[in-house]
């Protein structure tokens, strides 16, 4: 059971995936720094599990093809 969806279209672009990952690192960082163990080692947690789905084992899904579009008739 993966808690990411990682076939939302969101998380195709890399730069998506590495601010996410880089976000909850600096994070678990800044609640390192503010000597809060609980929520460094919360924040930390989400940041690998992140770093694992979004980074590591990311498969994209091939894009659905566009159904075609019907001319509308001209009168």
């Amino acid at each position: 059971m993966l808690l990411i969806d990682t076939n939302h279209p969101m998380y195709r672009p890399l730069w998506v995936r590495l601010l996410i990952v880089g976000i909850c690192a600096g994070w678990a960082v800044l609640e390192f720094i503010n000597n809060e163990p609980f929520w460094m080692t919360v924040v930390g947690g989400i940041a690998l599990y992140s770093a694992y789905v979004l980074l590591l084992t990311f498969k994209p899904s091939e894009p659905k093809p566009e159904e075609p579009v019907a001319p509308s008739e001209q009168d």
